[in-house]
């Protein structure tokens, strides 16, 4: 199996990794797997869903520790905006996770590398395989340092407002209706779903967006409609949205 540099990785990320080849799993891809089957032992598909919960777990633990008299809506708020696609993607750039991905040729040239979707999962694959690997203490205490770095929030801070929401308002602002959002596609198996949905407003699509339940899919689509917002506040086309693993 090729040999991403793990112990790089493991100086970047602080922790003395104990089995190098349970991490190297984490940055294949389905599509290197698919070309390359006699070379790797599988691919990160199972890291990602067991990084995503690991992740949420140590994340609300973080917020509800650091923000012990505030509500439901604003723990989910704050969790929200530590744990989006875009979040994650950072995370994996500012660690070069980029450089070690193992993709197909195709995944390869298509510029995989530097999508946020991918670059998210893979990320939350290297959190299941360091959960998986080291034990949670180790996992916990690692994810907790990088995302209290994020946070950087005081106390008084106002909780930042999802995407449908801001989506929400600028539709009453301008056309004085509320999005809608059309379920377009549920595929995958019953473990692993992935949800498509199209954005819509008085009747037309603004954007699709996908992700692993309904809600993130919603959230997705509210994202991709406001980047094609124009300046003065008029639709673009249409704009699909990418899906993320957390």
């Amino acid at each position: 199996m090729p040999s991403p540099s793990i112990d790089a990785l493991a100086a970047r990320l602080g922790i003395a990794l104990r089995d190098p080849d349970a991490i190297r799993l984490a940055f294949v891809h389905s599509s290197y797997f698919n070309e390359n089957a006699t070379l790797v032992a599988g691919h990160n598909e199972r890291l990602e869903f067991l990084g995503d919960a690991v992740i949420g777990v140590v994340v609300s633990s973080l917020v509800f520790d650091r923000f012990p008299d505030e509500d439901e809506g604003f723990l989910t708020a704050r969790r929200a905006a530590l744990v989006n696609r875009e979040s994650l993607a950072s995370m994996a750039l500012d660690l070069g996770l980029q450089e070690m991905l193992l993709l197909g040729r195709g995944e390869a040239g298509a510029g995989g590398a530097t999508r946020s979707s991918l670059l998210a999962a893979t990320f939350e694959a290297l959190a299941g395989a360091v959960y998986a690997s080291e034990g949670l203490d180790v996992a916990r205490d690692w994810l907790a340092t990088a995302f209290r770095q994020r946070l950087g929030m005081s106390d008084g801070d106002a909780p930042p407002k999802s995407a449908k929401s801001r989506l929400q308002e600028w539709a009453q602002r301008n056309h004085r209706v509320r999005p809608r959002y059309e379920l377009q596609e549920v595929s995958g198996p019953a473990h692993r779903q992935s949800f498509r949905v199209t954005a819509m407003l008085d009747g037309e699509p603004l954007a699709e967006g996908e992700g692993s339940s309904r809600q993130r899919a919603e959230e997705q689509a509210a994202e991709a409609a406001l980047a094609g917002l124009r300046p003065a506040g008029r639709r673009s086309r249409a704009r699909r949205g990418t899906r993320t693993g957390a």
